[in-house]
């Protein structure tokens, strides 16, 4: 991006305390960030607004929700990634790994089809043309239940800088759905499934678990490493899965269940990433681990906006009410999911870094954003 752009007046949200001062945005690059309230000519006047890094997003379902707004309905793959690129811009985020699931199952009435590799083809394009607002890597979410794991990821490779593995079994009657009560209502609810549907849905996923899930486990890390991809496990629940998800590799813990787990990651070094519907509702909708008691904990490292994006931003400013620390809350949606992710060109208010910046206001306890720029060039 060319041009520039200088934000003064404003409350620099800095790595390790917040002070008055201005950041300039330079061809797409922070090229200064000076303390002090003088207001450069030509400079936008922040009127002591919050200036910090754009939002980086490690696991978001929107994509998803964009291309199936209704249960069975497909909407066309390109205007779902521009309409979901733009809805993130709008809530600060400027920095997404796009959740894309491998791994399906072919019949029954819970089917899940094949699509990564042709929404994947889409998105690349997409960004090699221009087309987005902000800035889109891949994400993998490998179902290890589930039938085609293995040959959906032998077609990606290192060319499609596939960033994030997530290793997700969803087998009833652990992890999330420890409680296939919570189950029952959630593919009642989206899949319309009847009691006896479900039965045989329960039934077909713990019989492919039992037959594939060690072998699609194995592969799924094997591909990882083959692209060079941060592994991510999900849901881990007790701390033998740690432990396993410390013997893969895994960089962070997406939503781990229960406290035991989070522990069991802090001390394997594994970064502990909850989600914000969870702080911001006060629990988890499938009755596990509250976000609010691993930070009270110090269990708490990341925040993803998991399926709502405008709970990210927000998320942060709930947790610096919790740690009176806003760097610190901040840095869970910023520098902590961009280190995390291998992106060393991001997420702090740092010369030389990219030009993601936010502008944001205080409303009493919500954040009003009153903008957003990406590489310096302003997306909302």
């Amino acid at each position: 991006m060319s041009g520039s752009v200088t934000l003064a007046n404003a409350r620099l949200v800095l790595r390790d305390r917040v002070t008055t001062g201005c950041v300039t945005i330079t061809d797409g690059t922070i090229t200064d960030v000076t303390e002090g309230a003088h207001i450069p000519d030509g400079a936008i006047d922040c009127q002591g607004d919050f200036v910090t890094p754009g939002l980086v997003e490690l696991h978001t379902d929107n994509l998803e929700r964009h291309m199936e707004p209704r249960p069975e309905v497909d909407w066309p793959h390109l205007p779902a990634l521009i309409a979901h690129d733009a809805e993130l811009a709008s809530v600060g985020i400027t920095t997404v790994f796009d959740a894309l699931r491998v791994g399906s199952i072919a019949g029954g009435k819970a089917r899940y089809s094949a699509y990564a590799r042709n929404v994947a083809n889409e998105l690349l394009q997409a960004r090699a043309e221009g087309a987005f607002k902000i800035s889109h890597f891949i994400h993998l979410r490998a179902e290890i239940c589930s039938e085609t794991l293995l040959d959906e990821m032998a077609q990606f490779g290192v060319e499609d800088r596939v960033g994030i593995v997530s290793l997700m079994d969803h087998t009833p009657g652990q992890r999330q759905f420890r409680d296939l009560g919570a189950l029952r209502v959630y593919l009642t609810k989206k899949r319309n499934l009847t009691e006896e549907e479900f039965l045989e849905h329960v039934a077909n996923l713990k019989g492919l678990q039992a037959r594939l899930g060690a072998a699609h486990e194995q592969g799924a890390v094997a591909e990882a490493n083959r692209y060079g991809a941060v592994i991510a496990s999900h849901d881990d629940t007790t701390a033998d899965q740690v432990a396993v998800s410390a013997r893969n590799g895994v960089g962070f813990a997406e939503f781990p269940t229960t406290v035991e787990a989070a522990e069991a990651c802090r001390a394997s070094g594994i970064a502990v990433m909850m989600g914000a519907p969870n702080l911001i509702r006060g629990g988890s909708h499938s009755g596990n681990v509250a976000a609010r008691d691993l930070a009270e904990r110090d269990l708490l490292d990341i925040v993803s906006s998991d399926y709502v994006p405008s709970a990210l931003l927000l998320s942060a400013f709930r947790l610096a009410e919790i740690w009176d620390d806003l760097p610190r809350a901040i840095a869970c949606v910023t520098d902590a999911p961009a280190r995390a992710a291998g992106l060393t060109d991001r997420g702090r208010l740092d010369e030389g870094l990219r030009g993601d910046v936010l502008r944001i206001r205080a409303n009493g306890d919500t954040p009003l954003l009153r903008g957003v720029w990406s590489r310096g060039a302003r997306v909302a």
